[in-house]
């Protein structure tokens, strides 16, 4: 039978400093991972089915299936549904099922943490997430682990949720002597961070850049299709844009698609994708002052380095 590594098996394979630095070495080394399908399930409530295919062949192959149904949470579910399944890239035969939710949301949060490593000031203290869904406490615990963040603070539609949210950190980081602290103003609050992670399913700019500090790493990871939004144009044509890879972002993020589209973004004026960044291509932020912008809508190398991490882990063997 096909082993199963559940969502506490994930965690406890996957911390976040050997996750990001695997990541980082997974960045430079490449795969083969064609653009991920989308394909709508039901136009009357935007859910959409979608197929992440990866593979190396000298080790494993790897298939995500998700499902995104933005109105779960009214029927008290998550919005996404996701397995990963694990392949002997030589004989095709399925290595390993794992629950691809818990994969999603902790690669997701350290390629984030990853390209905040080159991006976000090395000062950088206090955080602001921006959503309270599942990913929230993910963003927060990896990007506390690149930086040295003292104050993380919450911000969402929902007061009660934010309040949620803020509970479930203060938890996580008990201990830590990180604050966390629920924000009233979302204006006030991005004017204040030196980092700033959204992680929603807008579909209108949250982020303005009118309020973002000089010096200031603004984190986009919850828009993936091109009508969603987390960000204005005036902060996506002001601020150093990296990518985590050229294909997904080009055709897949609204933040990036739309104001190109209307002419107010140049495809020239975009820096550079994570593996740039990983393999020294490019230097990142320029000085203390830029503000810099790193948009993600996910790859599927880092389910497979991910993936990889939680099998060796789950076989006994060393992760270097």
């Amino acid at each position: 039978m096909v082993p199963f590594l559940n969502a506490g098996r994930l965690s406890a394979a996957l911390s976040y400093p050997i996750l990001i630095e695997a990541l980082r070495m997974a960045f430079r080394k490449g795969a083969e991972a064609p653009r991920r399908h989308v394909h709508p399930i039901s136009p009357d409530n935007d859910a959409v089915l979608l197929l992440m295919p990866v593979w190396q062949p000298e080790r494993h192959t790897g298939v995500k299936i998700v499902t995104v149904a933005p109105r779960n949470p009214q029927r008290g579910l998550p919005s996404v549904h996701s397995m990963f399944m694990l392949l002997d890239s030589a004989t095709g035969a399925p290595v390993c099922l794992m629950d691809g939710e818990e994969l999603t949301l902790r690669r997701t949060a350290a390629a984030s943490a990853l390209a905040s490593g080159y991006l976000s000031r090395p000062d950088s203290s206090r955080l602001l997430v921006i959503g309270t869904g599942s990913l929230a406490p993910y963003m927060a615990a990896a990007h506390c682990t690149t930086r040295p963040i003292r104050t993380v603070s919450v911000w969402g539609r929902s007061t009660e949720k934010a309040a949620g949210s803020a509970d479930l950190l203060r938890q996580q980081f008990e201990g830590s002597g990180i604050r966390v602290e629920v924000a009233g103003e979302l204006e006030a609050a991005v004017r204040q961070a030196d980092i700033i992670t959204c992680a929603t399913t807008s579909t209108t700019p949250i982020v303005q850049g009118a309020w973002v500090q000089p010096g200031t790493h603004v984190d986009l990871v919850g828009g993936f299709r091109p009508n969603m939004r987390e960000a204005d144009d005036a902060l996506m044509c002001s601020a150093a844009v990296f990518v985590d890879t050229w294909n997904g972002a080009l055709a897949e993020a609204g933040d990036l698609v739309q104001p190109m589209e209307t002419g107010k973004l140049q495809r020239a004026a975009l820096q550079a994708e994570l593996a740039d960044l990983c393999a020294g291509r490019h230097p990142g932020r320029d000085n203390p002052a830029q503000v810099t912008l790193f948009k993600s809508v996910g790859a599927a190398l880092e389910d497979l380095c991910a993936a990889d991490l939680a099998w060796d882990h789950h076989q006994g063997q060393p992760i270097d």
